[in-house]
């Protein structure tokens, strides 16, 4: 097997092509994350991203996009923010690791939402993670008010779930004026108030503010324009007459909706508009011929009430014998584990978020006396 390295952003339309259909041959592949598009645009907007080529005999077989620095340390793609990660492969290919990264000029190769069909990097899993994704159904009637299609829709797939939200819709029509739904809104604006909204909820909960890195925001601004075949990035918006109640943006390929940055104005938090935006995203995505959107990593309670099923996906590291490779995995690994040990169980993972909580809302009310205040604060009812 040979293996070619390019620039993720700097790949040849051939190539691209070959990926795509690469990526129709297997449903695991399918994600909106593992596409040249998104490669292309961490390229494009933080520079160190790269695609490994495999080809045999002569033919492209196989794609492996990653970052690297410096001193040959690689990660998956965007690690920290895409929700799937894999070398895109036709089917019956493997591979060897070791030989691989030598290829790369990799001592490690660093994942956390790795696709659990990925046998050749099983030996480097230190953990798998339930992922929950939603089945989608084919969807009727109307996306604006509460209208008939969607309320049937509703009661259907989320019957415990119906009355209430459906009663706040009605409520949050009567306080503000009409419901209303876009599925793709183009309205650049409403993406930096949603980023905005991120931004502050971010603060508050003393958690990294993704968009306080110029990098990040460039990319969103980048894949909001981005309309292919394969992939398109995707904002939708719930209005309650013209004001913006919730927002979500992320990315979505043929078949594949994924769920990434959500937000709402935390003033209406009454109404629960971070629900509402999921479920009325969920019967659009049905209507719009998607068959999975998938809700990513991590527990939520949202995300137990509206999946239909988990997929598993696996973090660690790939190595071969090195140097930079031992410290790296010394070093990362027990922040690692540290992590989801808090995360896997309620009795910490609940103070330790009230901690966060307690310390964003100090910092936000210091920022507040200092004349930096947050312009809003934030939530969701997930989302990273």
């Amino acid at each position: 097997m040979d293996i070619t390295n390019h620039r993720a952003e700097e790949l040849s339309a051939p190539l691209v092509r070959a990926w795509h259909r690469t990526m129709e041959e297997s449903p695991d592949y399918a994600n909106p994350f593992l596409a040249p598009e998104f490669a292309a645009g961490v390229g494009t907007c933080r520079g160190g991203a790269r695609v490994a080529v495999l080809h045999e005999q002569g033919k492209p077989v196989g794609f492996l996009p990653y970052e690297r620095d410096v001193f040959g340390v690689g990660r998956a793609i965007g690690l920290g923010l895409s929700d799937c990660q894999a070398l895109v492969h036709r089917p019956g290919v493997t591979w060897d690791t070791h030989a691989l990264l030598r290829a790369c000029g990799l001592s490690v190769f660093e994942f956390d939402h790795l696709v659990e069909e990925q046998k050749p990097f099983a030996g480097y899993v230190t953990g798998t993670f339930a992922s929950p994704v939603i089945d989608l159904k084919d969807g009727t009637g109307t996306t604006t008010g509460g209208g008939d299609g969607y309320a049937e829709w509703l009661r259907g797939a989320y019957p415990g779930l119906a009355k209430t939200t459906l009663k706040k819709e009605r409520r949050l029509a009567r306080d503000l004026g009409e419901l209303r739904f876009v599925f793709d809104e183009r309205d650049p604006e409403v993406l930096r108030r949603l980023m905005r909204w991120k931004s502050a909820q971010y603060r508050r909960t003393a958690r990294m503010d993704r968009f306080a890195r110029p990098w990040i925001v460039n990319l969103t601004e980048h894949l909001f324009q981005v309309r292919e075949e394969h992939f398109t990035g995707v904002m939708s918006v719930v209005y309650a007459g013209d004001r913006p109640v919730a927002a979500h943006f992320g990315p979505r390929s043929r078949t594949v909706f994924a769920a990434w940055f959500t937000a709402y104005d935390p003033e209406l938090h009454y109404y629960s508009p971070g629900l509402l935006m999921h479920l009325r995203m969920t019967e659009a995505a049905g209507r719009e011929g998607l068959r999975v959107l998938d809700l990513g990593r991590g527990e939520k309670e949202y995300k137990d009430w509206l999946k239909t099923r988990e997929l598993r996906v696996g973090e660690g590291f790939a190595t071969r014998p090195h140097p930079v490779a031992t410290a790296h995995r010394l070093w990362r690994r027990p922040v690692r584990g540290l992590r989801n040990t808090v995360l896997a169980h309620p009795r910490l993972r609940e103070p330790a978020d009230r901690l966060l909580k307690t310390v964003g809302a100090l910092r936000t009310g210091r920022a507040g006396r200092t004349g930096r205040t947050d312009r809003t604060k934030s939530g969701d009812p997930g989302g990273r």
